[in-house]
């Protein structure tokens, strides 16, 4: 065996790709399709899709969920996605769910503060006065009066709701 039969072999080797990962490589690109049609319009005009793509997008989000239709729809969405750009369209999908998550920490973040102020003391106020010193402090003791009120009365928590409102309008201006 001569270097060039070696090279040629060799080079042979590098590109041969089993089918398990190929099936691998389809799946993943798949489940980011799968991804696709659950973003609203706004987000879709963010990620990076071709005009066939997002037309089977579209199509997918007017389906009916869990139907044969969709299933299809969505195996359709994810042969396209082999002629797509899979990482830019990972990367704005991953900006949104992070998007997502840290919304969610500043809202449970913001029902931790209103379950402190309600079952807390005046040192609870302060400590979040300190934080947001723009906080209307009489419309807050007033909110915070209310919600104790209702709740030693076992009223549903309409007082309490309008105390996360505020603290969420206050989270808000101060973004």
């Amino acid at each position: 065996m001569n270097d060039q039969d070696f090279n040629s072999e060799q080079e042979n080797e590098e590109e041969w790709v089993s089918k398990t990962q190929v099936k691998r490589e389809m799946e993943k690109l798949q489940a980011l399709g799968a991804k696709l049609p659950t973003l609203n319009a706004e987000q879709l005009k963010k990620v990076p899709l071709s005009p066939e793509l997002m037309s089977a997008v579209k199509e997918a989000q007017r389906l009916q969920q869990r139907s044969e239709a969709t299933r299809r729809q969505l195996q359709y969405i994810g042969r396209l996605m082999r002629n797509e750009d899979a990482e830019a369209i990972q990367t704005a999908i991953e900006r949104f769910e992070a998007g997502k998550q840290a919304h969610a920490q500043i809202f449970h973040k913001l029902e931790r503060w209103r379950d402190r102020l309600i079952l807390g003391d005046n040192s609870d106020l302060q400590a979040y006065l300190e934080q947001d010193a723009d906080a209307d402090i009489q419309h807050l003791r007033q909110l915070l009066r209310n919600a104790q009120k209702e709740a030693k009365l076992g009223k549903p928590p309409v007082a309490s709701r309008k105390l996360f409102k505020y603290l969420r309008e206050r989270a808000e201006a101060n973004l």
